[in-house]
């Protein structure tokens, strides 16, 4: 028998010496073929004494060394205060709305950027939350809402000069009609069949928009597309009103923080109603919630249409900042993607699916300077995490049965 105390030292050792045979062929390799350890040593005696450093204040953890600060805290959450202390939720939102507005002033164009981005997979993935996170509906086709809100946006602004803010609803519109579409003839299946026929449909609404010539112009994709604008008053000759395009990249960065405003606030208020209760239910038991008189065909039905809505926001938003839409944005990937977020965030939790989209959006382009192995870590850091915190880097505080048992 491994003494308790050293089994974690040998899931390190065991899982170092995988790490170091994984990293030398990947970095030890020369233009002539050789292989040397160099360079692969560096990296790896840099990993090991991080990996160290954390096993060992999870141990001493374990053993109660850190009690003196976890005992305050445990009495905070126990008084039935914030985490943070004494602080109040509310001041706690103002001040990160506060910093999210002053956020352009202090920042260069890359850093809006990237927050630009960050926002966006924000709106993506509290939409795909409704439907993975709170109805349980495993959705691997997510990404086709966002090419419906995207392309509505792009033909509507080129051919008819519809303008940015009419044209949302429009898109959201119309996303919602396509996820009702989807979803009628598929929210009877449940699992794995509901999973393959999600994607099945999400490969179906990239091929249209790749193949029909006459609306989307194929792979070409639709150039051209107007920016957002914005009617300001004018008074140097006397009270009088000019549209402005907000096409700076700062000026784009306040539209879509407007949009992943709205977006967390609309989810906040489904979560916390009675459909949200609803969905729960569904999500934890469908036969049961189906015995106690729930409508479950169409309150599933309502959060693929929901969940779409605010996909079809996204992408209207994306069309707007790009100005270029094609059929090669809107791929699997990207699906799969948003859904990492939610799970690594946490099912059902706002705060984690903010903190999932900015952990794989911009976390990334953090260690982009370490070029050939910075994938591999990021690889690395998702299965340490799910092995960590199976129910994501912030859980949701409702949690059902089969959610404690996961963590």
């Amino acid at each position: 028998m491994i003494p308790a105390f050293s089994r974690p030292w040998l899931i390190l050792a065991v899982g170092l010496a995988w790490f170091f045979l994984l990293l030398w062929p990947l970095l030890g390799i020369h233009a002539d073929g050789t292989l040397t350890f160099d360079k692969s040593f560096q990296v790896w005696i840099r990993v090991a004494v991080a990996a160290a450093i954390f096993v060992g204040l999870r141990q001493l953890n374990k053993a109660g060394a850190f009690n003196y600060i976890t005992r305050p805290l445990a009495k905070v959450r126990e008084s039935g205060q914030s985490a943070a202390g004494l602080i109040p939720k509310p001041v706690w939102i103002l001040l990160a709305l506060a910093v999210a507005l002053a956020y352009p002033q202090f920042t260069g164009r890359y850093a809006q950027d990237v927050a630009v981005s960050v926002l966006v997979y924000v709106c993506l993935g509290l939409g795909l939350n409704v439907v993975v996170g709170l109805a349980g509906l495993l959705d691997l086709g997510y990404i086709a809402f966002y090419g419906v809100g995207a392309y509505t946006y792009a033909l509507l602004s080129v051919h008819y000069g519809v303008p940015f803010w009419l044209c949302l609803p429009i898109a959201a519109m119309l996303a919602s009609l396509a996820g009702c579409i989807i979803g009628y003839p598929t929210l009877r299946m449940r699992g794995d069949y509901l999973a393959i026929v999600t994607l099945g449909f999400g490969e179906i609404i990239r091929i249209i928009l790749n193949n029909w010539m006459e609306l989307t112009n194929g792979p070409n994709g639709i150039l051209g597309i107007e920016a957002p604008s914005m009617i300001v008053p004018d008074f140097e000759d006397g009270l009088g009103f000019e549209f402005i395009s907000l096409r700076k990249l700062q000026y784009l960065y306040y539209v879509v923080l407007f949009l992943a405003v709205f977006t967390i606030v609309a989810v906040h208020r489904l979560n916390f109603s009675r459909i949200g209760r609803a969905w729960e239910a569904i999500r934890e038991d469908e036969t049961a919630a189906e015995l106690m008189g729930v409508n479950t065909f169409l309150l599933k039905l309502l959060a693929y249409a929901m969940g779409a809505v605010f996909g079809g926001l996204a992408g209207a938003f994306f069309a707007a900042r790009m100005r270029f839409v094609s059929p090669e944005s809107f791929t699997f990937l990207e699906s799969a993607m948003v859904l990492a977020m939610v799970v690594l965030g946490g099912l059902g939790s706002i705060p984690g699916v903010i903190l999932g989209a900015l952990a794989l959006v911009a976390l990334p382009e953090i260690f982009r300077g370490f070029e050939l192995y910075r994938m591999l870590a990021f690889g690395g850091a998702m299965t340490l995490m799910m092995l960590v915190r199976p129910a994501g880097l912030w859980p949701a505080k409702r949690m059902g049965r089969r959610s404690e048992e996961a963590e």
